[in-house]
């Protein structure tokens, strides 16, 4: 006797749309902003897949988020070219993360046949070379440029670099990074003063200024960040009292030759190598310095807004759309004006005091992470619609 045949498998439906992220790994706001993207379009039901370097995962939680995680292997574009060849073998969108990032996922999509998969880039910040290596990152910037379906940029001067670079379609993006210590969201309220003041006491108690006015920095130490002239405009508050110490939270190949600069002329600097609490630290600081040559959305800058902590920035970059009148500006590279800027803030309360505010204010209007990701969304349903 014949068995009837067996009736085919429910049908499933269409596969969730298949989102690749690509990460170099090079910063840890892109490591944060990709992880937080990850988790917003995973909510809204796509399928989505992170390649980054192996101690990405570790340190950002991206399959925590949601996503899949694949290693990329090593630092040879060829080798990551052919692991994202088979991860985007399916995939209906690629959206690479920084320049270094999209040689390899335009490769993969070259050799793979599928040059027609909408290919989004975006741009977190400008690249910092000089001599043969400048002439090749221009190479690169062209060549991802006019190999992107659409360029997200982080700030405006990053579109019109990716316009000028031969971008087909630039638009401009802000990437909204996810809080570290403060509350989020455009109508957070500050911290209860207790708690406030406790914070207040701890960090600067942490740093070994519990009894002298705190100036706070938080980067790399190297050339780009500038604090050569951050050293030289401490020598003013030299004799100043009490005598504010300045503490630089972070690593980099200049720290030796900065700590003999420190000793040989008796600054008032306290380098603390790197910090994993270097934000919670920012809330002892009676002002903040972001001396770099060029910023995107500095992430220093946005926190020293949100958790009202006075600022003096380098008007470099994305910085002046970033903090509008919210930061005290001054040129790169001018250290009169920045210890200028720094000491008139630590001899007039009320000038910091209105500053810390109109900072809070103007990071109450900045997009927040929901919006960012709508954003992503957005630009992702029109290129695949």
């Amino acid at each position: 006797m014949t068995r009837p045949a067996a009736p085919p498998p429910p049908s499933l439906g269409p596969a969730p749309p298949h989102a690749v992220q690509v990460v170099d790994g090079a910063s840890a706001g892109t490591g944060a902003h990709v992880r937080s993207l990850a988790e917003g379009l995973v909510a809204r039901g796509l399928r989505v897949t992170v390649c980054a370097p192996p101690g990405a995962e570790a340190a950002y939680g991206f399959e925590s988020a949601g996503a899949r995680f694949v290693p990329l292997p090593g630092r040879i574009e060829a080798e990551a070219a052919a692991a994202l060849r088979h991860v985007c073998a399916d995939a209906d969108l690629v959206h690479a993360h920084g320049v270094r990032a999209s040689l390899p996922a335009l490769t993969a999509l070259a050799l793979s046949g599928r040059r027609r998969v909408p290919f989004v880039v975006t741009w977190h910040r400008r690249g910092h070379a000089s001599g043969a290596r400048a002439h090749w990152r221009r190479f690169v910037e062209r060549r991802v440029a006019r190999g992107a379906t659409v360029v997200l940029a982080a700030t405006t001067d990053l579109v019109d670099r990716a316009r000028r670079a031969g971008a087909r379609d630039a638009r401009l993006a802000p990437v909204v990074l996810p809080g570290r210590v403060r509350r989020a969201g455009a109508d957070a309220e500050p911290w209860p003063a207790d708690e406030e003041e406790r914070r207040h006491h701890e960090s600067r108690a942490a740093v070994g200024a519990a009894d002298r006015p705190l100036v706070f920095s938080v980067g790399r130490l190297d050339v780009h960040h500038g604090y050569g002239t951050l050293l030289t405009a401490a020598r003013a508050w030299r004799g100043l009292n009490p005598q504010p110490l300045l503490a630089i939270a972070g690593e980099g190949p200049q720290r030796g030759e900065l700590q003999r600069r420190v000793d040989h002329e008796e600054l008032p600097v306290r380098l603390l190598g790197r910090r994993e609490d270097a934000f919670e630290l920012l809330a002892g600081a009676d002002v903040a310095v972001l001396t770099a040559r060029w910023e995107g959305r500095s992430l220093l800058a946005e926190e020293a807004l949100h958790s009202g902590v006075p600022l003096v920035a380098t008007s470099v970059g994305g910085v002046p759309e970033l903090v509008g009148d919210g930061a005290v500006l001054v040129p790169y590279g001018d250290a009169d004006a920045l210890a200028s800027g720094v000491t008139g803030l630590l001899a007039d309360p009320v000038k910091r005091e209105r500053l810390a505010a109109e900072g809070r204010a103007r990071a109450s209007e900045w997009p927040t992470e929901e919006a960012t990701v709508a954003q992503v969304l957005s630009v992702y349903d029109e290129l695949t619609a």
